[in-house]
């Protein structure tokens, strides 16, 4: 990794998914200098095919990702570099980054940051769920689902969104079951939804998933019981690693970066775009189209007087 020098760039985008790489790639076809910082840590590592993407349909993530930076590679303006970042802070008005990668440091100052680091994944503490998570069990129901039509699947979640979230995955099979692994919370209402929608609910503690090399065979209770399921669906709960941001954000509950329709933050020149902000996670097509959309504000804003256009598009 080559260290850029402290001199100032136009733009520091932290984290190249869909959105970073978007963001980015706008951001260079505007002639504006940009650093884009690749930790190379995205949350949907295990998942071996992405869906949704227009002419990308069926491809590998990863491979997204390796085409995404290459393009924005291309460009004289952008400079892609590996590091973590660890402190993100306001200096008069210029921001200035610091991170570093295998013992090399990173130091760079710029007029507005884009964060784009995505979220921490924390799933149901069952042992074998990796093994089968991005094979035979997911976390994004319209990513997914369409290859998993008629299977019978699970939902396994321990949030209080569970209803609305069983309620989709239904949408592609008529033999679900949502487990609450005993966690949950479930009223009348809820539960006479799933009825209606010929979900059945299991509320004992789940113990594991059953499998093999190929494949997932069931859902293992505490209780020894074993039902057959071929895949499923897992509500993750979703963190927002943000320690490193030393700058007074507005978040939302859930920690997430508030920003407008454009993608500017409470704080000017910071922006943020993708999974870091409400409502969290979404597809890799919608990522893509606000880190575009927050490029086009982002230069906007440095150009400085286009009040009209700015309230435009908030």
């Amino acid at each position: 990794m080559t260290t850029p020098d402290r001199s100032t760039v136009d733009v520091v985008v932290i984290g190249a998914g869909p959105a970073g790489l978007s963001a980015a790639l706008n951001l260079v076809r505007a002639k504006r200098s940009v650093l884009l910082v690749d930790a190379n840590r995205p949350r949907n590592a295990a998942t071996l095919r992405s869906h949704g993407f227009l002419t990308r349909d069926g491809v590998s993530p990863l491979e997204l990702r390796k085409l995404g930076r290459a393009e924005v590679e291309g460009y004289d303006e952008a400079t892609v570099v590996q590091a973590v970042v660890d402190r993100l802070a306001r200096d008069g008005d210029r921001w200035t980054v610091h991170g570093a990668w295998r013992g090399t440091e990173l130091e760079a100052t710029a007029r507005a940051v884009v964060v784009a680091t995505g979220l921490r994944e924390e799933f149901p503490d069952l042992p074998m769920l990796r093994a089968f998570y991005g094979t035979a069990v997911h976390s994004c129901v319209e990513c997914d689902a369409y290859e998993k039509v008629g299977e019978p699947l699970a939902f396994i979640g321990e949030t209080a969104d569970v209803v609305d979230r069983a309620l989709l995955v239904a949408a592609w099979t008529d033999d679900l079951v949502l487990y609450t692994n005993g966690v949950a919370p479930l009223d009348d209402t809820g539960r006479q939804r799933l009825a209606d929608a010929g979900v059945r609910v299991d509320e004992r503690p789940v113990a594991d998933l059953e499998g093999d090399r190929s494949g997932m065979t069931g859902v293992r209770l505490a209780d020894g019981h074993v039902e057959p399921r071929t895949g499923g669906f897992v509500r993750p709960r979703w963190h927002a690693d943000l320690d490193w941001l030393a700058v007074d954000v507005e978040r939302d509950a859930e920690g997430l970066l508030v920003v407008d329709r454009s993608g500017r933050t409470s704080v000017a020149g910071l922006y943020a775009v993708g999974d870091v902000t409400p409502p969290g996670p979404e597809q890799l097509i919608v990522a893509a189209g606000h880190g575009a959309v927050t490029a086009a504000a982002v230069h906007r804003d440095l150009v400085g007087g286009l009040t009209d256009l700015r309230d435009a598009v908030q």
